[in-house]
């Protein structure tokens, strides 16, 4: 049977941003081939296969993401074992504005400040 299903990257442990990529990776520790991988966002099922790739990332793939690993035994599939994945929490944080208002302002201020220096220094 199929045992200790696990996600990676996971847990993630910096801010992720929209635009980032990002791809899940499910595996098993245990279980007989063939396995079976379903991806589940919030408890839907959204994927199948052992990689999610969820590209560039928005704040509408926020949510929490299990893997469900699945195999059978014997020939005639009478007994069907499962895995749950720990949950992973995904979190994207859209930028603030102060960080777009720290990137527009940075380059004109230290322009300025270079400036002022400038002009003092050559009234010296």
């Amino acid at each position: 049977p199929v045992a200790n299903a696990t996600i990676t990257p996971g847990p993630l442990s910096h801010p992720v941003r929209p635009g980032d990529p990002v791809t899940l990776r499910c595996s098993v520790q245990v279980g007989s081939a063939p396995v079976t991988f379903t991806w589940l966002r919030d408890g839907q099922n959204v994927s199948q296969g052992p990689l999610l790739d969820l590209g560039n990332v928005s704040v509408e793939h926020s949510g929490t993401y299990q893997c469900v690993a699945t195999n059978q035994l014997g020939q005639d599939g009478h007994r069907v074992f499962r895995a749950l994945s720990p949950e992973l929490a995904l979190e994207v944080t859209p930028w603030g504005h102060w960080d777009t208002v720290a990137a527009g302002v940075s380059g004109p201020l230290l322009f300025l400040v270079l400036l002022v220096g400038v002009t003092v220094a050559w009234h010296r």
